[in-house]
């Protein structure tokens, strides 16, 4: 066994004319900054800012304050900006001296704003000098304290400056990193230092009797600015409980609550609700107008996952030589597919099922469920009864549905989602359907390809210039070509005009028209069906949404903690976006139970960090993390390490070599950004890493790591590999051979 010999291939780092343009400007200005801070300290003027230097000079510097009044303001306001801009030292004696040359009113103003504008020139220079630097190489770490700074950045830096403890330099700097608005933060800032300018001006009054300033802020003092600071966050909390109450005050609410927990919907969000709430005691009703295990169970992932293993299989026998046996074509019924499609899903149905959910102490209400009020809701069952049933906190999971176009012909066709494909397949007299599917994303791709597998004509129209739009270009192509292989006839940059019914003819003519533009030219092709592939939008109609004026834009809209508009009120799952993973479904689902059961407690944020995906194609495509695509939209600076499957012993023998393993990483570390393959079982070896950042595990661990041999798994660690020969230290090396030949005495 060797490992492959492909090494990392870092991206382009020529830099582009504007950015060499903006790089020396950047050094132009530290460039000076670093001189007059030199000459500063060369010349020893920070003697001249010592409390025992004021003190001495301060006749002669009343003196010149009376003789040129303006003169003297405007110079003492432009020294105390300079040294507040470049955090000279100094400060401190300069607020001190504002006291004692100006009094207590007028030094207060001087004060106020020359701290202010040269806190703001310290923010402008730091941003203008690191912001870029930071964002490139933490971007998407900053990316939560960014959210934080946006939503409450005020409220930080408002405590920041009224506690003095903070060192004003620093929070110069570091608030220059955060998108904070220069406005914003002046205006904070003049507001914050204000009460501590007060102080230190006042004492500047009395000057002559200073000894030393760590006595200006004694304990007692100190406490009263941390009380102080304290201030804003406790106004913020009075106001977040005054809106609350005046939110809930048209609502009357229960003296008692029948449930602890009422969960709308028993897809995979509703059910991981339930189930938690369940585990922990708390006594939880959930509602479900449909079948439970929702659209993954019953009409999404399971069954689709089960009519791909069919056609794979159909696949493989054809091409059967690849594997020393005689190729045959399948011997196929659509209907007998569809058949262990459904054994398949029944045989999965008893994990979601009522029994199932009853048992663990779940109660199931079947039937339509409504919001009345922010504690109750309505079921209507089957027979058109209506009971009612309040809860402390309520979980909306109701999921979302496939997305039809609305285009001119659409009801004189058989227009099919992934929900009533199976019905209508199982219903279709023909042996050999011909279908049009629209969309060219992850359910597109993987039902197209299958459908083919099994001998179905399938022409896939795709308004894109390529397949699955978040991944790629790379991994778009082996999609592409692995489609067309098996297939699958690709119309790419062709726009859907309408439809239209065939008309009348032969028992073998198709029965309807997709009417297509590309590139100005009008066409059509003939099918029996067009399935629409084309995204999915949460379920947010019939629901009480409205009446209880919950807003929603394409999912209902959400804080960090799951909770909707009533905070007693929570969304996970489809309905919630921004994912429409039954993974994520169920990632949300743990949030929205704690949160809804201890919250007032304690609360947790979705976290989505590390967030996988998986397209059943055959190959499959896994991702995790960043793209090239979208690090280099979002310009982040990556290395990219990349291995082709056909290096990998196991792909070989099992003649599987199509694909590669692509992992992205922070430049000159192993820190994973992001990974990607496109392999056969791809889903199955993402999981290490993902793994690996979730946990912030590098590259060097998983080398370090032993994989058994011969597995698809190894390829992982031959990524981990190449990335670490790619970076070789070459003289270390070179020396090596040096030795080495000395040691075999040759010279």
């Amino acid at each position: 066994m060797t490992p492959p010999s492909e090494a990392s291939s870092p991206g382009d780092d020529s830099p582009e004319p504007e950015q060499s343009g903006g790089r020396w400007r950047k050094l132009s200005l530290l460039a000076a900054i670093a001189l007059v801070v030199a000459l500063f300290f060369g010349f020893g003027l920070q003697r001249f800012l010592t409390l025992e230097a004021l003190q001495q000079a301060q006749g002669s510097l009343q003196g010149w304050r009376q003789q040129a009044p303006l003169q003297s303001a405007l110079t003492y306001m432009a020294v105390y900006v300079v040294v507040t801009a470049l955090s000279l030292p100094g400060a401190a004696v300069l607020t001190l001296a504002g006291g004692a040359l100006f009094g207590l009113g007028l030094g207060t103003l001087l004060v106020s704003f020359a701290s202010s504008a040269g806190a703001l020139l310290a923010f402008l220079l730091a941003r203008t000098l690191l912001r870029d630097l930071v964002q490139r190489r933490f971007g998407r770490q900053l990316a939560p304290i960014e959210a934080g700074v946006r939503r409450d950045g005020v409220l930080y830096l408002l405590t920041l400056r009224l506690a003095p403890v903070f060192p004003f330099f620093l929070v110069n700097l570091l608030m220059a990193l955060t998108p904070m608005r220069a406005g914003a933060y002046y205006l904070t800032s003049q507001l914050g230092m204000l009460p501590g300018t007060l102080v230190y001006v006042n004492a500047g009054t009395q000057l002559a009797q200073l000894r030393g300033l760590d006595g200006i802020l004694s304990p007692p003092l100190l406490l009263s600015f941390a009380l102080l600071a304290l201030f804003p966050w406790l106004a913020r909390a009075a106001t977040d409980r005054l809106a609350i109450w005046r939110l809930y005050r048209p609502w009357n609410r229960p003296r008692r609550f029948d449930r602890n927990l009422i969960v709308i919907g028993a897809g995979a969000a509703g059910l991981v609700t339930a189930y938690i709430a369940a585990t922990v005691k708390a006594r939880v009703t959930l509602i479900e107008a449909e079948a439970m295990g929702g659209d993954c169970l019953n009409t999404g992932c399971v069954p689709s996952k089960a009519l791909i293993a069919s056609a794979r299989l159909a696949a493989r026998m054809r091409r059967a030589d690849r594997y020393g046996l005689r190729p045959v074509e399948p011997s196929l019924s659509v209907r007998q597919v569809l058949e262990r499609v459904a054994a398949k899903v029944a045989a999965v149905a008893p994990h979601d099922s009522v029994e199932r959910y009853e048992a663990l102490g779940v109660e199931v209400v079947k039937g339509h469920a409504r919001l009345v009020d922010p504690w109750t809701v309505a079921i209507r069952g089957r027979d058109g009864q209506e009971q009612r049933l309040s809860g402390r906190s309520i979980v909306l999971a109701t999921g979302a549905a496939p997305v039809l176009p609305d285009l001119p012909g659409a009801s004189q066709v058989p227009l099919l989602s992934s929900e009533t494909l199976w019905s209508w397949l199982r219903e279709c007299p023909l042996e050999r359907p011909r279908l049009a599917v629209l969309g060219g994303g992850p359910i597109g791709c993987e039902l197209s390809q299958a459908l083919a597998q099994l001998g179905l004509p399938v022409t896939l129209i795709h308004r894109g210039e390529r397949l699955l739009r978040k991944e790629d270009a790379d991994v778009a192509e082996e999609v592409r070509r692995a489609l067309e292989a098996d297939g699958v006839q690709l119309l790419l940059q062709t726009r859907v005009l309408g439809f239209a019914a065939t008309p009348p003819g032969a028992a073998a003519e198709p029965t309807a028209q997709v009417l297509l533009e590309h590139e100005g030219a009008s066409s059509s092709i003939a099918c029996d069906a067009v399935l629409c592939a084309l995204g999915r939008r949460a379920r947010l109609e019939g629901y009480g949404l409205e009446e209880l004026g919950i807003p929603s834009g394409d999912t209902i809209t959400t804080n960090d903690y799951l909770q909707t508009l009533y905070p007693n009120i929570y969304a996970a799952g489809d309905v919630a976006g921004p994912f429409q993973f039954t993974h994520t479904a169920s990632h949300q689902a743990w949030y929205a139970a704690v949160n809804a059961l201890f919250g007032s407690v304690r609360r947790f944020k979705t976290d989505y960090r590390v967030i996988p995906r998986t397209t059943f194609t055959d190959p499959e495509v896994a991702t995790v993390g960043l793209t090239e695509t979208e690090a280099s939209a979002l310009q982040i600076p990556v290395e990219v390490t990349r291995v082709p499957l056909h290096e990998l012993d196991r792909a070989i023998v099992e003649s599987a070599e199509r694909g590669f393993v692509k992992v992205l990483t922070a430049p000159g570390k192993d820190t994973i950004l992001g990974a990607t393959i496109v392999a056969e079982h791809a889903g199955e070896l993402l999981a290490e890493f993902v793994l690996a950042m979730r946990w912030g595990l590098g590259l060097s661990r998983i080398f370090g790591t032993i994989h058994a041999y011969p597995t698809f798994a190894e390829v992982n660690k031959y990524a981990a590999g190449a990335w670490k020969k790619a970076r070789a230290p070459q003289r270390l090396l070179g020396l090596l051979e040096r030795f080495h030949r000395w040691r075999l005495g040759t010279p």
